[in-house]
């Protein structure tokens, strides 16, 4: 039996559903049954719980196979890392109580450093947290940009007619797909291809810089002189406090994005056909950013 957080998600609902294919019985966790019901009708059974309920998650994980992990993002939490540390501290209390062997982790590019990474910190933290765990096998794998980032550029477009945020233009990033992220981490759970404490990155198809994403979402919506702007963090701050980010969610979304155009923070590995994921940026502009772009147009 394997246990999936976060199933809901992008990532989660990619690794539940991978199971489910492969006639693995799963266990579901989620904060309401109607998140889950997708699951449940396919044979999984479903755990409400908050992450911080150890002695739920206890309960959830006591005879997995396997767990897969995550800190579900919380962009309106007042203290950051705060939020993170419960949800930390009571994955890594359940996982031992449970007595799990193997466990998969959701972690960033980046987790490597211990400090400077705004966002990502958090994982790095994470990681230390399970690896601590003794007698499991975990594997932290390292994801690359999400694709998903670039839906905020739906707003951002109708509002200013440009794809624009702090990240530096001409920068490439290893942009993947969450659902890639999903599967691969689903394979990892079917094979168990894990022992000890072990880090493995997932760098999406191909690497691709804000200038080059914003032609191809330009092309796709039928603006092809759509054009990328950076902004500075003052002009940013205001816009990304509308959308309901804490002040400190802000400050470490910007420590990050300036981490990454610093090559503080920046992807260990050479790109190789184990970490090269299969969902292009064209696929996911097609699939997601133009229904999602078309859903907010005056027509619409």
């Amino acid at each position: 039996m394997f246990v999936v957080t976060g199933a809901s998600g992008n990532t989660g609902s990619a690794i539940a559903n991978t199971l489910l294919d492969n006639q693995k019985q799963v266990r579901v966790i989620g904060r309401t049954a109607e998140h889950l019901q997708a699951f449940t009708k396919r044979g999984a059974e479903a755990v409400i719980a908050d992450l911080t309920e150890t002695g739920k998650l206890v309960r959830a994980f006591r005879g997995a196979e396997a767990v897969y992990v995550m800190i579900p993002p919380n962009p309106a939490a007042p203290d950051t890392f705060a939020y993170e540390e419960r949800i930390t501290s009571s994955l890594a209390a359940a996982l031992k109580d449970a007595r799990v062997r193997h466990v998969v982790a959701l972690s960033s590019v980046g987790a490597d450093k211990s400090s400077g990474t705004g966002l990502v910190v958090g994982l790095h933290r994470l990681e230390q947290a399970l690896d601590r765990v003794r007698g499991l096998n975990t594997l932290h794998l390292r994801a690359g940009y999400f694709m998903e980032n670039t839906l905020a550029q739906v707003g951002i477009i109708k509002g200013m007619g440009v794809v624009a945020g702090p990240i530096r233009a001409d920068l490439k990033l290893p942009m993947i797909a969450a659902h890639d992220i999903g599967v691969a981490a689903a394979n990892h759970l079917l094979r168990l291809d894990f022992q000890g404490q072990q880090t493995r990155e997932l760098l999406g198809q191909r690497d691709l810089s804000y200038t080059e994403a914003a032609a191809i979402i330009g092309n796709a919506i039928g603006n092809p002189g759509l054009q990328y702007q950076q902004l500075p963090d003052e002009q940013l701050r205001p816009n990304l406090a509308k959308l309901g980010m804490s002040p400190k969610f802000i400050d470490l979304l910007l420590e990050m994005s300036a981490a990454i155009n610093s090559g503080h923070m920046i992807a260990l590995e050479s790109r190789t056909a184990h970490n090269t994921t299969t969902t292009s940026f064209e696929r996911f502009v097609a699939e997601r950013f133009v229904p999602a772009y078309q859903a907010l147009s005056p027509a619409a």
